[in-house]
């Protein structure tokens, strides 16, 4: 029997729409849904293997708990009591602040982990959160919470309509895009071409993105942000600067930005200052451009800096929630504001123990959980929870994460397969497969360049004896409080606080409905499904339990699977602005008084040799190493040197370097290629897959070298908390060269 699914792709942002061929309940073939109202059947490598994911002998079918040191499978209620006990021993015996968690990046690519994270967290009362979040995009959410009043707030590229793209620390290419969701980025930005515009790529790679660009400079790594300063300061130079009433701070920015000229930043950054103004004149010239800036530029000391100087470049330039320039989605599932103005954003509520980091979205730096592990005194964390991560490889000084993990007293993973972090648990709960759950991507939904909405079914049934990932979390959740409710029970309690709370906001389409009306529309479905149906109706677009016949509910979206075009993005301020003053705050106080830190730059040496990482179309972080299809073929996880260097060092393809740092040391295969610039040296993250005790048979046969045991700890941006994992200084020493003689 041969039957079809059609459902959006949850292995990255892009969100592709996926038409699956099933006979006899295997999946055969995957190929992009040409009916898709967002990605029009785009796909990449990566969405042609749900099917073999969900097929991996290797992914965990069943609940583990460590017995005498060996795992053995074990039954669901033995599995989450026995997780719940340990934390709350832990707890009891030393308070919730020796317990810790950590949220990996698999979380916001499912529903469940979405929705129902923050109850479990909460249960568990530790101020010891960290999350993939400040090894990744913490920078953005920090500059926007400072800007906009929201951390959520995140202006993304209109390159639907910009006649002008300047990409810093970007490779869409490779990535499919980040903070800034929209399948097919080569197709879109040829179409940049196509209609006249330009694209410029800054990199310290000239990548497959920059290669389809129109011009490609190379930066010196962790400089972005200083070369950004440059530009802005080159735009206000050239005149007067109009903005709107609701934008305030620009005299105070141009005053504190005065010393980053084309001048004065081209030595550091190596990009020369008549190339920088002319630039910045393009720039604001063009009839609408848009600044881009991602990982390059968020993963370095100066991350925050460099995403707040893109907005302000953005800004200045009249590219600020306009067509074509930096604007704001609309979410399907947003609550809608009825007046600019909110709480605002803060960091710094309260300290970590050690470091004395603040805190930011509740979260501490991930690169400080090693220090709260291992330093002795009243709440030293003894007790991990691990939701959807691989520590073990994904932050930085990786060798102590490992050693800091084996110190626990208790641990508990959340995961579908035993890896190197999970194989450190005492219980491991496994999700089902991707393919056994519904899907929507409740926070890509705020990141799109076109706002749509897209919902997915489960292609198959989950086995009966094995519970819904939401259904583990709110166990968990139950078993660390200690209660025996029922977890439909504690589904519905929250499902009716949160629709109660939606039908009192004047701004939506469904306020002042009857509760009791409404619960009896949304009480056909359970779970993350009745969550996400109150969420759609009494949003922006929703049909408000019938005020807004044609509008949104989840029924709607289960009739149209290949989705619904909600239209284009529309300026959104200053009704978004989440600032007390309903205002857009262009230079913010904190960020003012960072730029003598990166001043400092300008006129410090760079080391012989930084060591930057690197996206791959197969890769997504640690995730995607144990399916064949996409680790086949030729070496990936490479140390890509420029010629010139390697022949100082004697090293040709096939030679291996040893990479040191202040943090650790690697030996890795050396790529040549001219397309990375001298003094430059590129891994990819994500590897190093040689742990024994894991459990992944095709990703240990292909184990790469894990880039993060040279990232330092100690090495943060300090206004946000995101480790450095790029612009490491490193030395490189030959180990092996295959020249003849």
């Amino acid at each position: 029997m041969t039957t079809m699914s059609i459902r959006t792709c949850p292995l990255c942002e892009a969100t592709c729409g996926l038409e699956l061929t099933i006979e006899d309940g295997s999946v055969k073939v995957i190929r992009g849904d040409k009916e898709d109202v967002f990605s029009h059947g785009f796909i990449c490598p990566k969405g042609t293997t749900l099917g073999r994911l969900h097929e991996d002998p290797d992914r965990l079918r069943a609940p583990l708990i460590k017995k005498n040191s060996e795992f053995v499978e074990v039954s669901w209620d033995e599995a989450i009591a026995a997780a719940g006990a340990g934390l709350r021993a832990i707890i009891d015996a030393h308070g919730a602040s020796a317990t810790a968690a950590y949220v990996g990046n698999p979380n916001v690519h499912n529903l469940a982990g979405s929705l129902y994270l923050r109850p479990l967290l909460k249960a568990l009362g530790s101020p010891n959160v960290f999350s993939a979040s400040t090894v990744d995009q913490m920078p953005k959410h920090v500059s926007c919470g400072a800007m906009f009043g929201s951390p959520d707030l995140i202006p993304v590229p209109d390159i639907d309509r910009t006649d002008y793209l300047l990409m810093l620390g970007a490779d869409p290419y490779e990535s499919n895009g980040s903070l800034a969701t929209a399948p097919d980025w080569p197709g879109r930005m040829a179409a940049i071409q196509e209609r006249g515009g330009k694209i410029v790529t800054v990199d310290p790679r000239k990548s497959k993105t920059a290669k389809a660009s129109d011009e490609h400079l190379f930066i010196r790594p962790g400089t972005d942000a200083a070369w950004v300063a440059a530009l802005i300061t080159t735009v206000l130079e050239a005149g007067d600067v109009e903005l709107p009433d609701f934008m305030i701070g620009l005299a105070d920015a141009k005053e504190a930005l005065a010393g980053f000229t084309a001048e004065s930043v081209a030595a550091a950054t190596t990009i020369p200052a008549e190339t920088t103004r002319r630039i910045a004149v393009e720039f604001a010239t063009a009839p609408s451009a848009v600044a881009y800036g991602r990982m390059g530029t968020h993963t370095t000391e100066y991350g925050t800096l460099a995403s707040w100087l893109v907005d302000l470049l953005n800004a200045v330039t009249g590219n600020l929630d306009s067509p074509g320039g930096a604007m704001f989605p609309m979410a399907a599932i947003v609550t809608p504001q009825a007046a600019p103005g909110g709480r605002g954003f803060q960091t710094g509520r309260y300290r970590s123990r050690v470091g004395g980091h603040p805190e930011v979205r509740g979260e501490m730096p991930s690169a400080a959980l090693v220090e709260e592990i291992q330093t002795p005194g009243e709440g030293q964390v003894r007790a991990l929870l691990v939701v959807g991560g691989n520590p073990a490889r994904s932050i930085p000084d990786s060798e102590r994460v490992e050693a800091a993990l084996d110190q626990l007293e208790f641990m508990v993973a959340v995961d579908v397969y035993l890896t190197e972090t999970a194989r450190h648990a005492d219980v491991v709960l496994p999700p089902p497969s991707v393919l056994e759950r519904s899907h929507f991507d409740v926070a890509f939904t705020s990141l799109m360049v076109r706002n749509t909405a897209n919902y997915s079914p489960p292609t198959f049934e989950k086995p009966d004896d094995h519970p819904a990932e939401w259904e583990i979390l709110l166990a968990l959740t139950a078993a660390i409080q200690g209660n025996d409710l029922p977890v439909a029970h504690m589904d519905e309690a929250g499902a009716a606080a949160l629709l109660a709370k939606a039908l009192t906001n004047p701004a939506s389409p469904a306020f002042g409905t009857d509760q009791v009306v409404a619960w009896d529309e949304v009480s056909r479905f359970t779970g993350p499904q009745r969550i996400l149906d109150i969420r759609l109706r009494t949003g922006p677009y929703g049909d408000g339990f019938g005020t807004n016949p044609d509008g949104l509910s989840l029924q709607k979206l289960i009739d149209n699977p290949h989705g619904i075009d909600l239209g284009p993005l529309e300026p959104r301020l200053p009704l978004a602005s989440n600032n007390p003053d309903g205002q857009v705050h262009l230079a913010p106080s904190e960020f003012v008084a960072d730029l003598p830190r990166l001043a400092a730059i300008l006129d410090t040496p760079s080391t012989p040799f930084v060591l930057v990482g690197r996206r791959q179309l197969r890769s997504n972080n640690s995730w995607m190493h144990n399916v064949e299809v996409l680790v086949k073929g030729k070496e990936r996880c490479t140390l890509m040197m420029n010629p010139a260097d390697a022949d100082v060092l004697g090293v040709d393809p096939g030679g291996s370097v040893t990479v040191t740092s202040e943090a650790g040391q690697v030996d890795a295969p050396v790529e040549l290629s001219e397309d990375i610039m001298p003094g430059v040296v590129s891994l990819p993250h994500g590897w190093g897959h040689d742990d024994p005790e894991a459990r992944l048979t095709v990703a240990a046969r292909r184990p790469g070298v894990n880039s993060n045991v040279l990232s330092n700890r100690t090495d943060i941006d300090p206004l946000s908390g995101n480790a450095r994992l790029n612009g490491i200084p490193v030395e490189l020493a030959l180990v092996s060269s295959h020249r003849a003689g």
